[in-house]
């Protein structure tokens, strides 16, 4: 018994071309594209200021890393924070707010406060940071 083997017709269109030419472009303009928004004016982010003495007077809001506040070391909830501020505020002259946040806190307990501060006619507000250690330090 003889098996006839079934005869394949070419292709005339192979797609296998057009997928090399579309991956080409793809990182073609992967490569030379911004993947950032950029902004239509020059930006200059500020510089943190390490080894120096933090500016006195204000108040100084400490947030732990569930979102708790104390303001000055007194504990308070958040409802409270707004009368407080505001008159501690108007007992001085000083129109400077610290906020010393947890490193685990989230970004959603500090910006919100920092709004708030400005709503109430705080100046300055400063971010406490602690400077990365040295090369061969603790951490």
């Amino acid at each position: 018994m003889k098996l006839k083997r079934a005869t394949r017709n070419p292709h005339s269109e192979t797609i296998i071309a057009l997928i090399d030419v579309v991956f080409f472009l793809l990182v073609f303009f992967m490569l030379i594209g911004r993947m950032d928004a950029t902004a239509p004016f020059d930006v200059q982010p500020p510089q943190a200021q390490t080894g120096r003495d933090m500016p006195a007077g204000g108040v100084t809001l400490a947030i732990s890393s569930q979102g708790d506040l104390a303001l000055d070391g007194t504990p308070l909830l958040r409802q409270d924070l707004s009368p407080a501020l505001a008159q501690h505020l108007a007992n001085t002259a000083d129109l400077r707010l610290r906020i010393n946040a947890h490193r685990a806190a989230d970004l959603r307990h500090v910006l919100p406060l920092i709004s708030l501060a400005e709503t109430l006619g705080v100046q300055d507000v400063i971010l406490v940071v602690t400077p990365e250690p040295a090369e061969g330090g603790n951490p």
